[in-house]
């Protein structure tokens, strides 16, 4: 016992020491946030905010993992920026949506979050001010490009700000042990997502799609002998156990996300750069566009 107390105080002096540092760094990060107010400029920085977290990764040399280290100092970057004013984000809803956990590994808890119908929405906010900015799905390693968030970018004045990508994990959650469960909600994309281990596990189940995974897991809280197909951050939100836990039939299932503003962040030097625009129907078209590209040695990620 006398060496758990020493080990036990030592940990406290530490964390009297990280306390200490922390409010160092916060009052240094409140003088960045007044300076940058004067110059008229935004107080997320993404280009900043990513140099920090990779020189950090760089740095760490264990024993703890490089997304804790991540998670923590996201955390600590969001508190520091919401000391002048928190962010307002718009994100496709209701709460625990795979867009709201993007959110969240983006902005961390300190900013606050809005929950929105619709792609649309999102847009609308941010371009009305009543969201800083907005958070869209744009395209997923199995289900291929979001069309609709592409579609409203031909009419917005809205410019990519960053982006995020989250691997996706599906996860049996409910109020029933396995052997009572009748019905299973959750969308279509899901569920294609992860068919082999419902025909496996399930197969006298019936599935009822919904519009979302969230939208799944408040259902399946309603309803009896039900389950839902969703995040864990839905089974903590709505009070569901987790059954089975990763259960989609890919390993390798990531979603990209577009973080929407009025401002473009300044140049760094691993920029990405999106190009809108439409051709002729006639032979020849896209290759005419495309060889300016080749021409420049300019490298395409996606078409």
């Amino acid at each position: 016992m006398s060496k758990l107390i020493k080990l036990r105080k030592q940990i406290d002096q530490i964390d009297n020491h990280l306390l200490e540092l922390l409010n160092q760094r916060a009052v240094l990060a409140s003088q960045i946030g007044r300076t940058k107010l004067k110059a008229g400029l935004k107080s997320f920085a993404p280009e900043r905010e990513s140099k920090i977290l990779e020189r950090l990764a760089r740095k760490n040399k264990g024993p703890l993992k490089p997304k804790i280290v991540n998670a923590v100092f996201n955390e600590i970057i969001s508190g520091s920026r919401s000391m002048e004013k928190p962010l307002q984000i718009g994100y496709l809803g209701p709460a625990a949506s795979f867009t709201h956990q993007a959110s969240l590994e983006k902005f961390g808890s300190s900013a606050d979050y809005i929950a929105c119908d619709n792609i649309a929405d999102i847009f609308a906010e941010v371009e009305k001010e009543h969201a800083d900015y907005g958070v869209v799905p744009i395209e997923n390693s199995i289900e291929g490009a979001v069309s609709y968030t592409l579609d409203m970018f031909v009419n917005s004045t809205l410019l990519i700000c960053s982006e995020i990508y989250l691997e996706i994990s599906h996860n049996l959650i409910s109020r029933y042990p396995m052997p009572k469960i009748k019905k299973v909600f959750s969308n279509p994309q899901v569920f294609g997502q992860c068919k082999s281990w419902l025909r496996s596990n399930l197969p006298q189940a019936e599935l009822i799609t919904v519009s979302s995974t969230t939208r799944a897991a408040q259902e399946a809280r309603r309803h009896q002998n039900s389950a839902a197909i969703a995040s864990l951050l839905a089974a903590r939100e709505y009070r569901l156990n987790v059954i089975h836990q990763a259960i989609e039939d890919s390993p390798h299932n990531v979603t990209r996300f577009l973080v929407i503003g009025k401002q473009s962040p300044p140049l760094s030097d691993r920029d990405k750069t999106s190009i809108m625009f439409s051709i002729k129907d006639k032979v020849g078209a896209l290759h005419d566009v495309l060889v300016v590209f080749k021409k420049n040695k300019i490298n395409l990620t996606k078409i």
